[in-house]
């Protein structure tokens, strides 16, 4: 049994799984999955898990070049706009897109992680950089 890490067993192989520029999506509770990508559900209830503590134990084991968000969440959800951005350096790119592009980017990610985040446009599409 793992001491630390990802313990999810699906959450564990997507990570081990990707390469430079996959894309990966975590989304929040109402998010659509298109029937062609995976969908990893950490949904136990409305709120838990939230949104910024997936983005937390993403970003501690995934290396991140770019992300892109919904240009919609400047104005509607601008609280969870400044906490995503305080975890990314200077490094990580980001990209605003509309919400319906967004989505529609999701048809060609990894997998779809299901949070229980229940706040507006609380979507983000994280694509891997290279460790070397």
């Amino acid at each position: 049994m793992l001491k630390d890490g990802i313990l999810n067993s699906d959450l564990a192989k997507l990570a081990a799984d990707l390469g430079h520029t996959d894309r990966v999506c975590i989304g929040d509770l109402g998010l659509p999955v298109p029937q062609t990508v995976a969908k990893i559900d950490l949904a136990l209830k409305p709120g838990y898990p939230n949104f910024q503590d997936v983005l937390d134990v993403y970003l501690d084991h995934i290396k991140v070049e770019k992300v892109i968000l919904a240009e919609e969440i400047k104005r509607i959800n601008p609280e969870q706009l400044d906490a995503v951005l305080a975890k990314l350096d200077d490094s990580i790119e980001v990209e605003y897109v509309s919400h319906e592009e967004l989505k529609g980017l999701n048809k060609d990610v990894k997998a779809i992680i299901r949070t229980g985040e229940n706040t507006p446009y609380s979507n983000i599409i994280l694509q891997s950089g290279v460790t070397i």
